[in-house]
């Protein structure tokens, strides 16, 4: 079983923070604590697996500033009593595993080793649609529309008729399309469009 080189540890309760870390320094596993993102942001690592107290929104904004930094670390959700929607919605969000505080440090270390393992398999795909959902997220419902249109390998003329606009709108659309992905050729936008999960 691997070794956690570094666990990097988000949550805004100072007493937890220092609870999870004194537990898991017990374990030999090197904690570095942040009270918040923007705290992570600042100081960005270079590596490690992020334990992180679930809290509206916490995890999008985890992988916003993730596909800012071009960097993509397994997500380990954590909160006091969680339901099981919660754990849902946070493992579709982008958690890789999920567990309930308080937990032992043995119980902790195992999960961690089974969030590399599966961060192995997992991490250059998802790193992929978290930078592709990054740059999808700059265009606009139109630009969008007709992103749809193209991956499903339909022309500007039957763009513009699904759209009711014209193929010469569908082709302005699609140049500023191609520009916000940074997309040098159609084809290109197509497999952004695919590793965003926006088509099949």
């Amino acid at each position: 079983m691997e070794r956690i080189s570094n666990l990097i540890l988000i949550d805004n309760n100072l007493r937890r923070r220092a609870a999870i870390s004194h537990a898991l320094s017990a374990g030999h596993i090197h904690v570095e604590p942040f009270e918040n993102i923007s705290e992570l942001a600042s100081a960005w690592p270079r590596s490690g697996v992020v334990l992180i107290h679930d809290e509206a929104g916490a995890i999008d904004d985890l992988i916003d500033n993730m596909a800012r930094h071009g960097d993509w670390f397994p997500i380990i959700a954590f909160s006091e009593h969680p339901s099981a929607n919660r754990i849902v919605q946070a493992i579709l969000d982008g958690a890789i595993d999920y567990i309930a505080w308080p937990i032992v440090a043995d119980e902790l270390n195992a999960t961690l080793a089974r969030a590399i393992d599966r961060a192995e398999h997992v991490g250059n795909a998802k790193l992929r649609e978290v930078m592709a959902r990054a740059r999808i997220d700059r265009l606009t419902r139109r630009e969008r529309e007709v992103l749809g249109g193209v991956a499903s390998g339909l022309s500007n003329r039957l763009i513009g008729e699904r759209l009711a606009i014209s193929p010469r709108t569908v082709e302005i659309h699609r140049a500023n399309m191609l520009n916000k992905l940074g997309a040098n050729h159609t084809s290109d936008a197509i497999r952004i469009a695919i590793e965003a999960a926006l088509v099949n």
